[in-house]
């Protein structure tokens, strides 16, 4: 039988780690998957010479996601208020990806290079989240985020389905909350990881699985699962045990965008159940991209540009982080919303749209 993406996704050849590994039981399971690679100490994770900060880089930009893992301690856990996709970002146990999307925002911060990064205190992570959605206790007003659960959002610098392939992290949280009585997970995929069907999740862990139109995803997804397999499985996982929702992001406009998304919405009416539909929701993202980001994928990913980076479409904002990105235009977004929401409702009635920006 061929090896499925997740399990063609990594070949780590180096393998850059903060001292004291020996501390850590996650940080020799993760050693123990990759026996040949080269060890490499670092005094942090953050600060890898010739790694992070080389320009360089951006000719082996998918090569590093492939053969270099990072393992390092998550020093600072803190759950950040949210509201929209969850009412918490829990506290990153990994940062970069090995997928290579093309406005991915995380390698804007990180200097042309984005492996993962995976934090091995994992019991530290795991015992933080468990005293804080005590502390929370019933959610007694239902929110846009779940009318019963506080949501606490995993993976926002990575996507847990390929870091479920380098250690359990991502098991252990889904056991966590599989057992908390007020909360649940919830993180965004774009690989189709089908060990995750074993993790018994117990409604406990929301999956958004991330879809746009194919021809669009062929340009900028680049090393994910198709968007036909990512449809596939949706009953499975809403079989096993997970609440499913779709993250329609980034939107990408351009001459025939609604046209593609028309084609996309039958393709997910067609290919899901009917109780799968009546447990779907929707969010929506619109594509916001970044002039840093856009002359690093000019250096390895040109092609994607000629739909990321449409100057007679988009204006310059400031984000509130204080970077300078580009978005639709308002007078032209406020009607893409418009559009793209009708045709859901045309198209996939019970998808409810918890909200769209």
């Amino acid at each position: 039988m061929p090896l499925t993406l997740a399990e063609r996704m990594l070949d780590i050849r180096r393998i850059y780690h903060e001292p004291g590994l020996e501390l850590f039981p996650r940080a020799q399971q993760v050693l123990d998957r990759f026996p040949g690679a080269e060890l490499i100490e670092v005094p942090s994770h953050q600060d890898i010479p010739g790694l992070y900060g080389n320009e360089g880089n951006v000719q082996d930009w998918v090569r590093n996601k492939r053969e270099v893992l990072v393992l390092g301690q998550k020093k600072s856990l803190t759950a950040r208020r949210n509201g929209r996709s969850s009412d918490w970002i829990a506290p990153s146990t990994s940062n970069g990806c090995a997928m290579a999307c093309s406005y991915c925002y995380v390698p804007r911060r990180k200097g042309f290079a984005n492996p993962i990064t995976v934090f091995v205190n994992i019991e530290q992570i795991v015992g933080y989240l468990e005293r804080h959605a005590g502390r929370q206790g019933p959610k007694v007003e239902p929110n846009q985020c779940d009318p019963v659960d506080w949501v606490y959002d995993l993976g926002e610098n990575g996507d847990c389905s390929v870091d479920a392939t380098v250690s359990d992290n991502v098991q252990d949280l889904v056991r966590l909350f599989a057992r908390l009585p007020n909360a649940k997970a919830s993180f965004a995929t774009k690989l189709v990881n089908r060990g995750l069907l074993d993790y018994d999740p117990q409604a406990g862990t929301r999956v958004r699985f991330s879809l746009m139109p194919e021809e669009t995803a062929k340009r900028v997804d680049i090393r994910t699962s198709k968007i036909a397999d990512r449809i596939a499985a949706i009953d499975d996982f809403v079989a096993a045990g997970y609440e499913v929702h779709l993250n329609f992001s980034p939107v990408i406009v351009h001459e025939r965008w609604l046209e593609d998304w028309a084609e996309l919405l039958d393709q997910v009416a067609a290919g899901t159940s009917e109780a799968t539909k009546r447990q779907l929701a929707c969010e929506i993202i619109f594509l916001t991209h970044n002039e840093g980001l856009h002359e690093v994928n000019l250096g390895w990913h040109p092609k994607g540009e000629e739909l990321l980076w449409r100057p007679d479409l988009q204006e310059v904002k400031q984000s509130q982080s204080g970077q300078w990105n580009v978005r639709y235009r308002t007078g032209y977004k406020s009607r893409y919303v418009e559009q793209l929401t009708g045709l859901i409702a045309e198209k996939l009635p019970s998808c409810r749209v918890r909200y769209a920006f």
